[in-house]
């Protein structure tokens, strides 16, 4: 593939983008809409990873007034773009604001202090692009001042702005640039929400709560120097906790219709992306695993996903789709769900994963305060953040809701082991009464206590799904169980004999060995499903590792499992 453009993996920077030989999927229209559509400030929230920063940047390098900043021809690097035949908008527009773009990425810590500091950095950081205005004839001595103060460190390299200075600090930067540019400033805030989420989870929300709200208000109510400004998150924080007084405010969501197109690529942009890099024929797979978001009526496919799966082909080291999202964050939010769910929850979430939807009122606007407060909002912000996609709503406004692709759905699964597995644990009990009966050979009891796990835990009977996927996931419960036995050699899929069998487990103190082989019972033929398991045990010799290991009683287990029942066999 000489001569292609390369794959933008990471590249959240437009100028790079644009000047590294990268490909581009054009979403400048978001410019033009921007502009036909004015609002004083404006909100997009949006999942991670559907190119939220990408965009903040390409703003920033339309509109920002290069030669004091840095030298740089916009016109250029929008040369060719949808943009660039918007003539009249770009004489106007191009190149002519004052630009303050930040993000709040990294303005987190363990504790409030810490927290204030890295704002401190942040916000001083990106005042020190414009240190033209210490030397600017458009301020006074007294203005110079001000700026110097933002920009103020000491020996140890940290921010020295007082607690005053950064609440109105914003407000104070663009005061300067509007007077030594005599032009209304832009403002751009990306990730505007994630300092409240690390304040939340780390116990100083309310603090955190007040500064936010008191530097935006200032920024963006009480500011005369602000031309407009651009916010992305993740959640649409209530307007009562930071955005208090502001009238001229307008929010876009997964839910609008109006920028539908400009976060994530359509189905259009796929599949001209897979052309150009030879990858048309896997176009189904890239369906099935990155495509599924409602973005007002229109299908979008995660980029992120999409970009990676795209250069790991170019390089060989994939040929079927991976999971890129789940490597993004810690999923945290499915296991709180998981944690707080009921048993009309749990068969809500077995639904889902099953391929079905599940109707509930999408509460937008929250604080986080409320996120914990009711399991309907933990609903609201599995759809708010990507974990659900809108399939439909009702004439009352409720959602009609799904996971939205295989991606989606595998991370669910992970998730739901590994919480069954911590719930299996804390009843010591039933999982003493599952080890005796393995180890002496009792079916009867091992069919009692397996079903009992099986119904307490959430499963796979998609008819979507391959049956060796289904296979999989009881294969999975069992795993999470014997996880928990202590003195149990456990292997899976280990080689023995002539194949691989599903799982072995060495009990060595009391020279035990088992092996077992799961199968899926189609349409509830267990006797069938335990005898195939049974003879491809002893067709494979699956014992003959145990053997070699010294274990003197073997017991040879096949297991048949549909829905929340099974059948144990042994032989």
């Amino acid at each position: 593939m000489a001569g292609k453009a390369k794959l933008p993996m990471g590249i959240e920077n437009f100028m790079e983008m644009r000047t590294g030989g990268f490909y581009y999927v054009d979403k400048t229209g978001l410019i033009k809409t921007l502009l036909e559509n004015p609002g004083k400030v404006i909100l997009f929230t949006r999942p991670r990873r559907f190119g939220k920063t990408l965009n903040m940047s390409m703003l920033r390098y339309f509109f920002e007034a290069g030669s004091d900043v840095m030298p740089f021809d916009n016109s250029k690097i929008f040369d060719g773009l949808e943009i660039s035949k918007e003539e009249e908008l770009c004489r106007e527009y191009m190149g002519k604001f004052p630009v303050i773009s930040i993000t709040l990425k990294g303005a987190t810590g363990t504790n409030y202090e810490e927290a204030k500091e890295m704002l401190r950095y942040v916000i001083g950081t990106e005042a020190m692009r414009f240190q033209f205005l210490m030397q600017s004839e458009c301020l006074t001595e007294m203005e110079r001042r001000r700026y110097e103060a933002l920009i103020s460190i000491d020996k140890g390299g940290d921010y020295t702005m007082s607690d005053a200075l950064l609440k109105s600090s914003l407000q104070t930067l663009s005061q300067l640039l509007q007077k030594h540019y005599g032009q209304d400033v832009i403002m751009l805030i990306d990730e505007y929400d994630v300092p409240l989420d690390y304040a939340y989870r780390s116990g100083y929300y309310d603090a955190m709560v007040e500064l936010i709200r008191v530097l935006f208000g200032n920024a963006f109510k009480t500011n005369n120097s602000l031309k407009f400004a651009v916010l992305t998150g993740c959640l649409r924080i209530s307007r009562e906790s930071i955005f208090t007084g502001l009238n001229n405010f307008k929010v876009y969501t997964v839910k609008d219709v109006r920028y539908k197109e400009y976060f994530g690529f359509t189905d259009a942009e796929v599949r001209q992306m897979l052309e150009y890099y030879g990858f048309s024929d896997q176009y189904d797979a890239v369906k099935e695993w990155y495509d599924g978001y409602m973005f007002g009526n229109l299908g979008i496919y995660c980029p992120w996903d999409v970009i990676n799966y795209c250069g790991d082909l170019r390089d060989g080291s994939v040929t079927e789709p991976q999971n890129y999202w789940v490597n993004t964050s810690s999923n945290d939010i499915i296991r709180r769900f998981l944690s707080r769910a009921d048993a009309t929850a749990k068969d809500e979430i077995e639904r889902l994963i099953n391929g079905g939807h599940v109707k509930k009122m999408v509460h937008q606007e929250l604080t986080y305060r409320d996120l914990d407060s009711d399991i309907d909002n933990l609903w609201s912000i599995l759809f708010t953040t990507g974990y659900l996609t809108q399939a439909g709503e009702d004439e009352e406004g409720i959602s009609s809701l799904a996971i939205p692709n295989r991606e989606i759905r595998w991370i669910y699964v992970q998730q739901i082991r590994k919480w069954f597995k911590d719930e299996s644990r804390k009843d010591t009990r039933k999982l003493e009464n599952l080890r005796r009966a393995f180890e002496e050979n009792d079916t009867a009891a091992i069919e009692k206590e397996f079903a009992f796990y099986l119904r307490k835990t959430i499963s796979i009977r998609d008819t979507s799904v391959r049956k060796e996927m289904k296979e999989n996931f009881y294969h999975g419960v069992l795993l999470g169980l014997f996880g928990n036995m202590d003195g149990w050699k456990v292997k899976s899929n280990a080689e023995s004999g002539d194949g691989y069998s599903d799982i072995s487990v060495e009990v060595e103190d009391q020279e035990i060995g088992i092996v077992i082989e799961l199968k899926y019972a189609e349409n509830a033929a267990f006797d069938n499903a335990c005898k195939e398991a049974l003879e491809q045990i002893h067709d494979n010799h699956y014992e003959e590792a145990l053997a070699d290991d010294g274990m003197t009683t073997i017991y040879r287990y096949g297991i048949a499992c549909y829905k929340k029942r099974c059948r144990v066999v042994s032989g």
